[in-house]
């Protein structure tokens, strides 16, 4: 069924009972939007078109793993929650799959154009990388390319290694030479964007290397694929239906994936669509509470941050912001080190839309996700989702994150008026789920010149 063909008041009937391969689904509708994210100039370096490979059956198999569903979770004070359920790829369990199975397609159709090879490379808390580096496995499993053609370096921060995981770019020697994982020794995880800059400057002047570098964290990669996002909530949620308000939730840290909606929303409504405009409600941790500040206050010098005071019991709590943890185990505590991202540069936007079509932000603490926990293990019960029965063996918070902040944002009356709100699961992992890299497949590093001089002495031995 072509969703474009589709009369809307046909398309909100069904709801499919299995996952649905959402890019491939929406392949035509992805292919005819590329020209709005084309790069307007390559000063800051090379980059693909954004131009996609013919949905041929090895791209079929490639894009089979990029899946959505919904699933109702019942009501909360009588108001309906739905989980939007984006990571069902099981090698990655984020969101994280959809953008990097894209940016790879684009590779692949530059390689097999031009005959060029391309090395990837993401500075990354854990989540894109990892995603990335099984979008370039499903690559090569698929026959798309060829082991040299296309290569992938990460670069991630100490704090989050326990997140990578290890598949056959690690088990196979020769890929595990030829995709490395860089991980950063240093106090702040954002750091990784710093030495990733530099990286790329100082890899301009290793022409050996053969290949060209594709720094990939610009919006618009991202934004290109989230759209799928709209469409699919158009197919199947309730995107079609004007007269109802439905806030989307999102664990953010740059709100990426509610950037990718809009623009999904557009291309509905240039197709001439009657689509509801989205509300959205962001929630973040308090170490990284930027783009809550940027909506309560317009910047990022955090007047609106409530102060904290100690209690008799030991936590800190404050009761003047609604928007903020009324208890916390820390002030300043990091509850998802992969939502590290300060002074987000998608603040202005995503503040702009809320500010015009609804919505709002809440900060959320462990605490009050832990308080939450059960509750949040109830509410998925009917879905495929287990969260693990201890706590401390989750490895990734976003959906904890976002169903406790919604839970929250309920209970203080932060917004009025909502017929229902969806939850985004855009990540959530645990142990067991996967086998973590080992260490002898990290390459520490202090900075880029250390990383420079090790790709110069594996390209050395490969020769």
């Amino acid at each position: 069924m072509d969703v474009m063909n589709t009369d809307s008041n046909a398309i909100s009937g069904s709801r499919p009972e299995v996952p649905v391969s959402v890019i491939e689904r929406y392949y035509d509708l992805i292919v005819g939007s590329s020209s709005d994210f084309e790069l307007v100039s390559n000063d800051d370096g090379f980059e693909p078109s954004m131009r996609l490979p013919a949905l041929d059956t090895r791209m079929q198999s490639f894009l089979s793993v990029a899946t959505a569903q919904f699933f109702e979770l019942g009501h909360y004070r009588h108001i309906p929650l739905r989980l939007f359920d984006l990571r069902q790829n099981q090698n990655t369990q984020t969101t994280k799959t959809f953008a990097s199975t894209l940016i790879v397609a684009r590779a692949v159709r530059h390689i097999q154009e031009t005959g060029e090879s391309i090395l990837l490379f993401s500075p990354s808390s854990g989540n894109k990388a990892i995603a990335l580096r099984d979008a370039v496995l499903r690559a090569l499993k698929a026959r798309l390319v060829h082991p040299e053609q296309l290569r992938i370096v990460t670069l991630t921060p100490a704090q989050t290694i326990e997140k990578l995981r290890r598949t056959e770019l690690y088990d196979d020697l020769r890929l595990r030479a030829l995709n490395p994982i860089f991980v950063l020794d240093t106090d702040s995880p954002e750091a990784v964007k710093v030495v990733g800059r530099q990286f790329k400057e100082l890899f301009k002047n290793e022409p050996a290397v053969g290949s060209k570098l594709w720094h990939s964290l610009r919006l618009e990669n991202y934004r290109f694929s989230d759209q799928v996002r709209a469409f699919f909530d158009f197919e199947y949620g309730d995107a079609w239906d004007t007269d109802r308000k439905t806030v989307h939730v999102h664990a953010v840290s740059s709100a990426y994936g509610l950037l990718g909606y809009c623009s999904g929303v557009d291309v509905l409504k240039r197709l001439r669509k009657k689509v509801s405009t989205p509300s959205f409600l962001l929630v973040q941790h308090l170490a990284t509470s930027d783009m809550v500040l940027h909506l309560l206050d317009g910047n990022f010098e955090g007047g609106s941050t409530p102060p904290y005071k100690q209690a008799e019991n030991g936590l800190w709590e404050q009761s003047e912001s609604a928007h903020f943890p009324s208890t916390t185990w820390s002030p300043d505590e990091t509850l998802e080190p992969t939502f590290y991202t300060h002074l987000p540069p998608t603040a202005v936007e995503m503040t702009r839309h809320i500010k015009a079509s609804g919505g709002s932000g809440v900060v959320v603490s462990l605490h009050e996700c832990m308080q939450r926990y059960s509750e949040c293990v109830q509410l998925l019960a009917n879905t495929p989702i287990r969260l693990p029965k201890d706590p401390r063996d989750l490895k990734e918070w976003s959906l904890v994150m976002a169903m406790t902040g919604c839970l929250n944002a309920i209970d203080r009356q932060l917004l009025e008026g909502v017929d229902g709100y969806t939850i985004h699961a855009s990540g959530t992992y645990c142990l067991g789920d996967y086998e973590v890299v080992p260490h002898d497949g990290l390459i520490f590093i202090q900075d880029a010149d250390e990383m420079i001089e090790a790709l110069r002495n594996r390209n050395n031995d490969e020769r």
